[in-house]
């Protein structure tokens, strides 16, 4: 577990997957910690499958999309997956929807359907 003020990052293993559980604001100040949990959980989950669960976080900002985008393009450089978790959390999928965002990064409704599309 990872507790910055206004941000708690919590990891998870469910089988061959690392589940990174995001809750508070991701701004220029909380989004280093979110790139660096999202690094350490792709290294965990090796070859198996690393979701981002932001359906608590309240605020994204321009920081956290970049730390997505940076994790997306760590991830697809090793050639492991990364599914980012969104549900329908307009403070979340408005940015990335502004930006195109949901263009690029692979994204779900919940946990559950994010681990089924890795199988």
């Amino acid at each position: 577990m990872t507790d910055q003020p206004g941000l708690r990052i919590d990891t998870r293993r469910i089988d061959d997957a690392v589940v990174v559980d995001v809750a508070g604001e991701v701004d220029l100040d909380t989004a280093p910690r979110l790139r660096e949990a999202i690094a350490v959980a792709i290294d965990e989950a090796g070859s198996g499958t690393c979701v981002v669960d932001l359906t608590d976080v309240p605020y994204l900002g321009s920081s956290g999309l970049s730390a997505l985008l940076d994790a997306n393009r760590e991830a697809a450089a090793r050639q492991a997956p990364l599914r980012i978790v969104v549900d329908a959390n307009r403070p979340v999928i408005r940015p990335i929807e502004i930006t195109g965002l949901d263009q690029v990064l692979h994204l779900y409704h919940s946990v559950e359907e994010a681990l089924d599309a890795a199988k």
